[in-house]
């Protein structure tokens, strides 16, 4: 289980990564100011994908509350100088009533919730199987359970018999009745592995969990220039609902837009997402082969040393045959 989640964590810190350097190297204006709406955004999936109450609508909705004073004061209008606590407020509240960011806000809204349910529902059900695991391997064994036990292994020696070791049949006998409680958990854990294989085949199809992170970039970007090109408009709205703040004679030079670089980025994205991908496929196959492991439990425990397997001398519970 823990390569897996270990994964999913460098997905999402590889993401966030990738969301805050559009801002870094294409709106070094808005860059600073951005660093803590995108950690927010982040955060928000990331508890999303733990199970927490939260919604994706409500995260990605959030974020642009929080871009859209920094988009205006900082790109759609350079000059301002004064942004008050009130003045910004406003400009979030605006932003609920004139979508300055066109249909970009609501389309990342769409792909995201696809993709982290199906992660949610993965990470849900990872964590449901390690209580199980955990659970099951400090079952406590009953006193009829251990007298068993004792008398499998210890009662030859009473004999002399020190290398005479149980017989196969014996031992399944003895462990079937120790683990019977365990062993009707057969069931549940099958359709729990079919489960996990379905939830795993879903984030390799149409819920990708990489494509959707890594693609939040792109939508931040063109929704921030839909709302650049939108600029004389919005400003003219924002004027009669907010009013019009201090401005400087000229405006500030713009830095609005600069070259992307993004070789060194896309080559790192193809490494997180060939990770994730390879420990997905590694983790299902070895989840798959498990799926007989508590019908089996009695068998793999008589297996090997414990048991007499090839040889007619073995104990059987009462004599040496």
């Amino acid at each position: 289980f823990t390569p897996i989640l270990e994964a999913f964590e460098a997905l999402l810190r590889f993401a966030e990564n990738h969301t805050s350097s559009l801002f870094e190297t294409a709106y070094r204006p808005v860059a600073k100011e951005a660093a803590e709406p995108v950690k927010e955004l982040f955060t928000d999936i990331s508890l999303y994908i733990l199970g927490s109450e939260t919604t994706v609508e409500s995260a990605v909705l959030r974020f642009f509350d929080s871009l859209f004073p920094l988009v205006y004061s900082r790109l759609i209008n350079p000059g301002i100088t004064e942004l008050s606590e009130d003045y910004t407020e406003c400009l979030r509240l605006t932003r609920q009533d004139i979508n300055p960011f066109g249909h970009f806000s609501k389309n990342m809204v769409t792909e995201l919730s696809k993709s982290l349910w199906a992660s949610r529902m993965l990470r849900q059900a990872l964590s449901l199987g390690i209580e199980v695991i955990n659970a099951t391997e400090h079952t406590a064994l009953t006193k009829e359970c251990s007298k068993a036990l004792v008398k499998m292994q210890y009662c030859p020696h009473c004999q002399g018999l020190t290398l005479i070791r149980p017989c196969v049949g014996y031992c399944l006998n003895v462990m079937r009745g120790c683990l019977a409680s365990v062993s009707e958990l057969d069931a549940q854990w099958r359709d729990y592995i079919s489960t996990l294989e379905y939830l795993t085949n879903e984030m390799a199809a149409s819920h990708d969990l990489e494509i959707a992170l890594t693609g939040i970039r792109n939508s931040i970007n063109e929704a921030i220039l839909y709302a650049q090109l939108n600029g004389p408009q919005l400003s003219a709205t924002v004027d009669k609902v907010c009013g019009q703040p201090k401005q400087q004679e000229e405006n500030l030079p713009s830095e609005n837009i600069v070259p992307v670089k993004e070789a060194t980025e896309t080559q790192t994205f193809v490494m997180a997402h060939t990770s994730l991908n390879s420990k997905r496929r590694e983790f299902i196959s070895y989840m798959k082969r498990s799926r007989t492991f508590y019908a089996s439990i009695a068998e793999r425990l008589c297996e090997g040393d414990l048991v007499m397997r090839d040889s007619s001398t073995c104990w059987n519970g009462k004599d040496v045959v």
